[in-house]
């Protein structure tokens, strides 16, 4: 039985997944995100999945055997809060982390309220640090 993978990149519109998140603030971020994300990338938005708007991408092979490809970075508006997809296992990021203002971490994200409580220079840092930590673990995407 081969695995799925869940999140694939789309070719849905970011534009009109942006206009369907229903808080105003949230839209306003949102669009600030993009920007930001794609000035550090160098990379242009994309779908990934329904909710994920991811930047670049890589391809990921386990020792299991399980592999995929899933975006260098990227975000998700959600309804409670922002998420912010990192790469797992960058080492630099504990260190940013306390410098980037508001923010509460998950397993593979960091999620913040607003772009108001974070400092957008420490998340261009975790931007780059995750876009070249993940080139150099896995050079062949």
């Amino acid at each position: 039985m081969s695995y799925q993978q869940k999140t694939k990149e789309t070719d849905h519109s970011v534009v009109e997944f942006i206009e369907s998140v229903e808080n105003p603030k949230k839209r306003e971020d949102a669009y600030k995100l993009v920007d930001i994300f794609s000035e550090t990338t160098g990379f242009e938005a994309k779908m990934w999945g329904p909710s994920i708007i991811g930047f670049g991408s890589y391809h990921y092979k386990y020792d299991t055997g399980h592999e995929g490809d899933a975006p260098l970075v990227g975000f998700s508006p959600r309804k409670a809060k922002i998420s912010l997809y990192f790469a797992p296992g960058e080492p630099k990021r504990e260190d940013l982390l306390k410098e980037f203002g508001k923010h509460t971490t998950g397993k593979g994200c960091v999620y913040i309220n607003k772009v108001a409580d974070i400092d957008i220079s420490v998340l261009q840092s975790l931007i780059t640090q995750s876009v070249q930590f993940l080139q150099a673990t896995y050079p062949n995407s």
